[in-house]
């Protein structure tokens, strides 16, 4: 099952300042439920959300970890392999839903192939992934839309940018 629209995703390094890049976004006029991110485990922000842990008794209830919880929840989805995930919109479950038996708990390359992602270029995300950097993942309307997306990823410093318009395109014709 891969997502019927265009999408764009963007791999950036593990200090980018995640909430500028989605209020970019977000300005430009992209809406949070059609966006996906994906953490390394090593992310600052994924060890705020390991460490704000509900089974961790001496968890972290600052108003700043709250406050950074409530933002990913609003979010799409929020993948980090190993720790947990979030999902908002109904669009990204079933995609989601592909790697959950797999060891890393999410963000598979089953998952990354079943949002779109080639198999290859699935396999070498969730590679990097486990080790540093994240992932957006921003389903469009349309290709003007995943294109324009493409040019503010690369803007906000994404390593790498793509739009999955033309696998999608190829899948219309089989």
């Amino acid at each position: 099952m891969t997502l019927n629209k265009p999408a764009a995703y963007g791999f950036y390094p593990q200090d980018v300042a995640l909430r500028e890049v989605i209020g970019i976004l977000n300005q430009a006029g992209f809406g949070n439920d059609d966006m996906c991110v994906m953490l390394s485990p090593t992310h600052p922000i994924a060890t705020i959300v390991r460490d704000a842990g509900i089974l961790n008794a001496e968890r972290d209830s600052t108003p700043r970890t709250a406050g950074l919880i409530g933002w990913l929840s609003k979010l799409g989805a929020v993948l980090i392999p190993t720790i947990g995930f979030f999902v908002r919109s109904r669009a990204f479950f079933p995609a989601l839903m592909v790697g959950m038996d797999s060891p890393s708990l999410c963000a598979s390359s089953r998952t990354l192939e079943a949002l779109g992602l080639p198999e290859d270029e699935a396999e070498r995300f969730e590679n990097q992934l486990h080790h540093c950097g994240a992932l957006i993942y921003m389903s469009c309307p349309e290709s003007a839309k995943a294109n324009r997306a493409i040019e503010l990823l690369q803007r906000t410093g994404a390593r790498e940018a793509a739009t999955l318009e033309r696998e999608l395109a190829a899948e219309g014709a089989a």
